[in-house]
């Protein structure tokens, strides 16, 4: 039977995509995040067959489903781009991404909205992640496009959930479409969730806004900034501002059960730790 929390972090997958998996075994996690290419260049060799077969045979000696991975997209990816070429760039390299999960046989794929660089309108820029979204969602099959809330940096969009609910709205075929919550970038931008009853109002007001239903994926991580700090620093869990009792708040939640909770802490020695505190945690 499968276990109710789904709790990894976003391991390294140098030397084969078949890696990734030996390294999430390693650290007793059930879920994990990669990346399926160089996340820091637009192109990447074909994935290798070989390495498909030896990832899914990895995943199934570790008991890791298909569905408790999320692979991330490129960090050069900008959806709502305001240049035309480089909009057309993102939006091809976007689709790529979503072939290799297609191929890997992944179902999900996180990526970060996209920015307006301070040169179209907020809501212009909105629509063009949707109509990015929508793009890539035609001409692939089996994978949802799921959508990382920000910190709101610089001019970053979906930093609120009305952003986010916006960028849902645009999307054709909702059923393939969710978000991914980082706990890090969610308190940077302003909603707090260090107390049980300030957690309970913050996914309160997420499904009311957003709906829990698209709610498909965690980043759990701590923040080295302050509320509404605007600004994406991770620390290790319960060692930032946003401190311990949030997560003990956050594994009591009925909507994080069965989608991957993942890590992406700054101390990667102690992610074996931090999984079993979790793990120790939604058993309380």
């Amino acid at each position: 039977m499968q276990a109710s929390h789904l709790i990894g972090a976003h391991v390294s997958a140098a030397g084969g995509i078949a890696n990734a998996p030996l390294n999430a075994a390693a650290i007793g996690a059930n879920a994990f995040a990669l990346f399926t290419k160089n996340q820091r260049r637009w192109q990447a060799n074909d994935l290798e067959e070989k390495q498909i077969l030896l990832f899914k045979q990895h995943c199934h000696d570790a008991n890791i489903s298909l569905e408790s991975i999320l692979p991330h997209d490129s960090y050069l990816i900008n959806l709502g781009h305001p240049d035309d070429e480089l909009l057309e760039k993102s939006r091809q390299a976007f689709y790529d991404e979503m072939q290799r999960c297609e191929q890997i046989g992944l179902s999900l794929l996180n990526f970060h909205p996209g920015s307006h660089l301070r040169k179209i309108p907020i809501d212009d820029c909105l629509a063009k992640i949707s109509e990015s979204i929508n793009l890539a969602l035609e001409r692939s099959s089996g994978v949802t496009a799921v959508i990382e809330n920000t910190a709101g940096q610089g001019s970053n969009l979906g930093h609120s959930f009305e952003q986010l609910a916006q960028i849902i709205n645009g999307v054709e075929d909702k059923s393939r479409v969710g978000v991914c919550i980082d706990t890090c970038h969610l308190f940077a931008a302003g909603y707090d969730i260090r107390t049980q009853e300030a957690c309970k109002q913050t996914f309160d007001l997420f499904d009311k806004v957003v709906g829990n239903q698209y709610l498909k994926a965690m980043h759990l991580n701590d923040s080295k900034t302050a509320l509404n700090s605007r600004v994406d620093r991770h620390e290790s869990l319960g060692q930032g501002e946003i401190g311990q009792q949030a997560f003990a708040s956050l594994m009591k939640l009925d909507v994080i059960k069965g989608i991957p909770l993942i890590l992406e802490t700054i101390r990667p020695e102690i992610w074996q730790e931090e999984i079993n505190w979790l793990r120790f945690l939604a058993k309380q």
